[in-house]
């Protein structure tokens, strides 16, 4: 490709709207160009590099069983209500009708409709395992699209549907994807990470997220250092905290005039925050609950809906708090609740604690769990942090910051048995099938290499996705010994194969280098007079800076080493 040729409007300024250093790139480097808030057009060069993703995945894809279809984007709502999810989804959804007042979505996910069309025809155990995957585009009204292409309102998405006789064929099936995705990554030139997670909307009990590390990343995640375990904090297990041994002290009232945080109460009766049991006060499926945390810590709500096995979970507001408790906000404790009492395992270890006593500008001190208050549950509901004990091993969690870039589940039935899809057995009995599902943010996966691949000057694209390898940059391309020497090595390099960009542009060696640079080509070929005269040219590498000063006839011959 020549530069004179080329769309690659690059850009010398940061966009005011991008905040993460891929958003800032992709926009400079001329990958992408904002249509609307959370949807992009993808540039010549964008679109290379996500080809090249792509092939990558389709690869690994193929050598894991999978078979590639491509599913419609428009879906019947009738399939979602059959599994419940038209509703439960949520305002993500994109919802429409047709002429005729049929309701359609635009699909966030593909899970209904892939289990309709395999129940169509499958009919025997001879038939299975199936695994079916396409890459396509989703669509989900993000409440806030931001970070460019890793939180957008329509983006590129791998989806595998595995179809299963039984749980070990669904393990087998998760495990091969697992596998492939760990490939498909390292591929890519990406780190990451897998965790253990909230399965969400999608369902099923067991998934894994596929996390890249770095301080740019959306989610929180622990990980402890002398184990392999490693969740997001979504779904990280906290243990259950043994009360300490001491004695009951009775209770007791502590004034606490316009004193209700807990930040308040610390500097107010000056004690730590561990001694003090925060509660309070939701409505689960619009009926009020009271949960009870320690001080230190946060309510998962995630864990906390599992936990009561609601639909809808919402903190209650100040009329419902004083009706339950007859005190306003920030005064709730559990002695004389009538409610359901939920507690999580680091208030149930506290001993002669501090909560609100039920009476403004009051609060009970020695209160103490089952001997004060009765509790509905006892459950870990709480948000896991650095310094907790490693459900695992034992040992220290330490947190980190992550992008999600893929997640595989196990869903088991739980969209095979609503929507009927079923087979039978060698016995000739009818079972449901047995699914898994595995997805992959393709065009989310591209910002998490620049985030990963980068410095001070631009994008350092790993050689496997680089929307081209090599750059030859002639310093005066109207030198006819330059511009001879250039045209000669870029035929040579395209016609063996080597993914070449020459940039004739009649503009400033500087203003080349820093576009090179920006746009992040593995390689860059230098052609000025000093070198030519010695019959050389300089390579540079992208991402290590090294320079190499070789003859012209070696370039061919250096650049597939180099590559390699």
């Amino acid at each position: 490709m020549r530069m004179t040729e080329s769309y690659i409007p690059t850009l010398r300024e940061v966009p005011a709207e991008a905040e993460l250093i891929s958003h800032q790139y992709m926009l400079r480097a001329g990958l992408i160009r904002k249509s609307a808030a959370g949807i992009y057009t993808y540039l010549p060069l964008g679109l290379r590099v996500l080809h090249k993703i792509m092939n990558i995945i389709r690869e690994e894809m193929n050598k894991a069983g999978g078979q590639e279809i491509l599913l419609p984007i428009m879906q019947p709502a009738e399939l979602w209500h059959e599994t419940g999810r038209w509703d439960d989804y949520g305002e993500e959804m994109f919802k429409l009708a047709d002429r005729n007042q049929r309701q359609f979505c635009l699909g966030p996910t593909h899970e209904e409709i892939v289990t309709a069309l395999v129940r169509i025809d499958v009919r025997s155990y001879k038939q299975l395992p199936i695994r079916l995957y396409q890459i396509q585009n989703k669509y989900r009204d993000e409440i806030r699209p931001r970070f460019g292409v890793i939180r957008g309102r329509e983006f590129i998405m791998k989806d595998l549907y595995s179809f299963d006789r039984d749980e070990a064929g669904l393990e087998k099936s998760y495990q091969l994807m697992y596998d492939a995705y760990s490939r498909i990554f390292s591929r890519c030139g990406l780190q990451t990470c897998p965790v253990e997670a909230d399965s969400g909307a999608i369902g099923g009990d067991t998934t894994h997220e596929f996390m890249v590390l770095g301080d740019a990343g959306e989610a929180l995640i622990v990980y402890c250092q002398d184990c392999d375990y490693a969740a997001n904090v979504e779904q990280a297990e906290c243990l259950y905290q043994k009360p300490e041994k001491a004695a009951l002290h009775p209770l007791k009232e502590i004034p606490t005039p316009n004193v209700s945080t807990i930040e308040e109460l610390t500097a107010y009766l000056d004690i730590s925050p561990s001694r003090f049991i925060k509660t309070m006060i939701f409505l689960a499926d619009n009926k009020p609950i009271a949960v009870l945390i320690g001080g230190n810590h946060k309510i998962n709500e995630i864990k906390l809906q599992k936990a009561v096995n609601c639909t809808k979970l919402e903190l209650a507001d100040p009329a419902t708090i004083e009706t339950v408790t007859n005190a306003p906000v920030g005064y709730a404790g559990p002695v004389g609740l009538q409610i359901p009492i939920i507690v999580d395992y680091s208030a149930a270890g506290i001993v002669n604690g501090i909560s609100g006593a039920n009476k403004e500008d009051t609060h009970l001190a020695n209160i103490n769990f089952e001997r004060d208050y009765i509790p509905t549950k006892v459950v870990d509901i709480r948000e896991a942090q650095a310094g907790d004990p490693c459900v695992r091993c034992g040992g220290t969690l330490q947190t980190a910051r992550g992008t999600e870039v893929g997640q595989v589940f196990k869903l088991g039935t739980k969209y095979s048995i609503p929507l009927e899809a079923k087979f039978l057995d060698e016995n000739g009995k009818e079972k449901p099938l047995i699914m898994g599902c595995y997805g992959i943010g393709v065009s989310r996966t591209m910002a998490a290499i620049i985030e990963q691949h980068h410095d001070e000057d631009g994008i350092c694209w790993p050689v496997s996705v680089a929307p081209y390898q090599t750059v030859i940059v002639p310093v005066n391309y109207e030198d006819e010994k330059q511009r001879q020497t250039a045209d000669h090595l870029y035929k040579l390099l395209t016609e063996s194969g080597i993914e070449t960009v020459l940039d004739d542009r009649k503009e400033r060696a500087g203003v080349k280098f820093k576009d090179a640079d920006l746009i992040g080509y593995p390689i860059r070929i230098t052609i000025g007079p000093r070198q030519l005269k010695e019959g050389n040219v300089e390579i540079t590498v992208r991402e290590s800076k090294e320079q190499i000063v070789v003859p012209v006839a070696e370039v061919h011959n250096q650049l597939l080493t180099l590559l390699s």
